[in-house]
């Protein structure tokens, strides 16, 4: 039996299937480029990060509002520079939380592991007011919320150095000098409703 070889036909059919199959690996190869999963990238692995971020930053609250040291921090107020810190410039804390156990606790649950926070405090009948405690920049696109309203009675003290014998009720009537950053808006013994916001994001 005589064995034919290919013919020009079959070769130039050959050259074609290989040609064919270089185009579609290197298509492959540049669509997979195209959609590679990024840090940024919104995923459900991201998702779980956020949603983990937003539960810490509720039981901070949560627990911080129980034991007295959210209130301690929103009264750690001077009230004749008005501010937070010993500085009019900035009147709020930029390079982590305040110095003391709610602070602490901001630094210890975020700071210590690279993500960033801002703290704000809404204050009013309406919570049309608004006082920055902490800011470290601006949050990113990812950034999740979390917030803790705290009821701040007119009998109240202030917690900021020096002003310990201070009470809310002191500074709306105009017996001592300076001013609370929230004005009273409430009746009777509570002096206002003040709703913490935390909004927390990943650097």
């Amino acid at each position: 039996m005589t064995v034919r070889p290919f013919g020009d036909r079959a070769q130039a059919h050959t050259l074609e299937a290989f040609a064919a199959a270089i185009l579609i690996l290197a298509g492959l190869t540049f669509a997979l480029q195209a959609t590679a999963v990024t840090p940024l990238s919104a995923s459900t692995s991201n998702q779980h990060l956020e949603n983990q971020q937003r539960a810490v930053a509720n039981d901070l609250l949560e627990t911080s509002a129980a034991n007295g040291d959210l209130q301690a921090a929103l009264l750690r107020w001077d009230p004749e520079d008005e501010t937070f810190t010993a500085s009019r410039s900035p009147s709020h804390f930029t390079g982590g939380g305040p110095p003391n156990a709610f602070g602490a606790a901001l630094n210890e649950s975020f700071g210590d592991r690279r993500i960033a926070f801002n703290v704000y405090v809404r204050h009013g009948p309406n919570n049309e007011g608004e006082t920055t405690l902490v800011s470290m920049g601006a949050p990113s696109d990812n950034a999740v919320t979390a917030s803790r309203t705290v009821v701040v009675t007119d009998d109240a003290n202030l917690t900021a150095p020096g002003y310990e014998n201070t009470t809310l009720a002191s500074l709306s009537n105009g017996t001592n000098e300076g001013e609370f950053y929230a004005a009273d808006a409430a009746a009777g013994a509570v002096y206002d409703r003040l709703e913490v916001r935390i909004v927390v994001w990943q650097l």
